[in-house]
């Protein structure tokens, strides 16, 4: 299924579309163990700790990516999302320009009522920007688009991390 943008792309921008769509699946690098970060970061949103859940994904995206053997990203951890008419904003993932490195920028509360976020839905908003970091350096897509195969890599990788953490407490 081809979504309703498809139609105002350039056939160049069409081809890297389709490139994308076909790719369904990513999996966690081989003899990387992230049971433990993604356990920090619940921890670390369970105690409303902004800083301490920076820390954790940024071990667990140091770890991803080494493993992928791509370039780093520097991530951030905000504290009340941002909204406008649009609705609101639950990450945004910044390409490497220039010498500054991507950046990756999640928010761990509801704009309006400022809840923290819950924990599945803040991993997979953070898998989701990081699978567009994956679509530039793994994956070398010169564009990374919002399409179903991007939407399944995204599912995929943020049902593996939660898999390696359930592990770990499976005797």
């Amino acid at each position: 299924m081809r979504f309703a943008y498809y139609d105002r792309l350039s056939a160049a921008d069409r081809l890297i579309y389709r490139q994308s769509d076909a790719i369904e699946s990513i999996g966690l690098p081989r003899n990387v163990a992230v049971g433990a970060t993604v356990a920090q970061i619940r921890a670390a949103l369970i105690a409303e700790d902004r800083a301490g859940a920076q820390a954790a994904c940024q071990r667990l995206i140091d770890a991803l990516l080494d493993g992928y053997k791509v370039p780093p990203v520097r991530m951030r951890v905000m504290a009340r999302r941002p909204s406008g008419d649009y609705g609101e904003l639950h990450g945004l993932y910044e390409p490497e320009e220039g010498r500054a490195r991507a950046r990756i920028t999640v928010w761990m509360r509801t704009a309006s009522r400022r809840q923290v976020v819950a924990f599945k839905t803040f991993l997979r908003t953070l898998t989701h920007e990081l699978c567009h970091h994956l679509d530039y350096e793994l994956f070398a897509l010169e564009e990374t688009f919002h399409t179903e195969g991007f939407y399944k890599r995204e599912s995929s990788l943020a049902n593996a991390l939660l898999a390696a953490e359930a592990a770990m407490t499976t005797p």
